[in-house]
């Protein structure tokens, strides 16, 4: 991907006083014929000091999109999650991806987050993921990887359509495996950073014109279903604010969990350079006079990443 033809039109951490940590943005890439919309949302939970969802920010080049939740009754879960996120797009985000390569990294990382949680305590740590990576240009092709209980869905562009589910929870209860003393058959089985995987679930998949993959944490997709995530991101409004809507959503059906909606969709044709600086202009414009309910904790993630727009809220 050209960073050229890359731009944020959204970057936020908003505050409401009592509620959740949100960081909101939205951004177009491409090359070529090829153009891809993505958007990310990612709420703390009132059970957490901080937010222990790891997520790609959408500040590179690459095609790989990565959401990650650390494991809460492991160790240091939000360190976890962030260096299991940023350790897969320094292994993969510059290189041919593919199966071999996803194994490779997801394994590495598994090795890599054990020692650093081991340099600084005795209790074991761990997160779960779900990435998504593009394999062909026309960015029709797709590689989609989890281990743990992150999810990945396709949305469809047909009205009422649910979302299609494309991953399975890696539980004690899907692997018909005994839960440990106190956990449910429903917690995670599979994790990154203690041992507890041989290698990442892999599937291939296609992504047709206008349909979008959605890369969610527990926090979300307990809360809602196929068809709630289907009809909520759905639309025409943009992506971001899309994707807050589901999170507020999920937050109004009883989740206090850290909340991450991470959406990638492929527009039917290219636009031109002038209908992207009208579409640019109009998402900021949109971002800068809307409200987002979703509640503040500006150092959850530490200091905004290089080129980040000033704080605005979304809604």
């Amino acid at each position: 991907m050209r960073t050229e033809d890359f731009a944020y039109v959204t970057g936020s951490l908003c505050r409401d006083g009592e509620s959740d940590a949100a960081f909101v943005r939205e951004a177009v890439l491409g090359t070529g014929d090829a153009r891809l919309h993505a958007g990310i949302v990612s709420a703390r939970g009132r059970r957490h000091a901080v937010n222990e969802d790891g997520y790609s920010s959408l500040d590179g080049d690459a095609t790989l999109f990565v959401v990650a939740d650390g494991v809460s009754s492991g160790a240091m879960a939000s360190c976890a999650s962030g260096d299991l996120v940023a350790h897969l797009h320094a292994a993969l985000g510059s290189s041919r991806i593919d199966g071999d390569a996803i194994r490779r990294a997801v394994l590495d990382a598994d090795r890599k987050i054990a020692r650093s949680i081991a340099r600084r305590t005795d209790a074991p740590g761990a997160a779960t993921v779900a990435l998504c990576a593009a394999t062909n240009t026309a960015l029709s092709r797709w590689l989609v990887a989890w281990v743990g209980d992150c999810r990945v869905y396709r949305v469809g562009v047909a009205d009422r359509e649910a979302a299609e589910l494309l991953t399975q929870d890696d539980t004690y209860r899907h692997l018909d495996e005994a839960s440990p003393p106190g956990g449910s058959p429903d917690d995670p089985a599979r994790m990154i950073g203690n041992g507890a995987v041989d290698a990442p679930n892999l599937r291939q998949v296609k992504l047709g014109c206008d349909e979008m993959l959605v890369l969610c944490s527990d926090g979300v997709h307990r809360y809602a279903n196929p068809s709630d995530i289907g009809r909520l991101l759905r639309g025409s409004t943009p992506l971001a604010r899309r994707c807050v809507r589901l999170i507020e959503f999920v937050r109004s059906q009883g989740s206090q969990d850290d909340a991450t909606v991470l959406a990638v969709q492929r527009p039917a044709r290219a636009r031109s350079r002038f209908a992207r600086t009208v579409l640019i202009a109009t998402l900021a414009a949109v971002a800068s006079g809307a409200i987002v309910a979703l509640g503040a904790d500006s150092g959850a993630h530490g200091p905004a990443p290089k080129g980040e727009l000033h704080p605005m809220q979304v809604k």
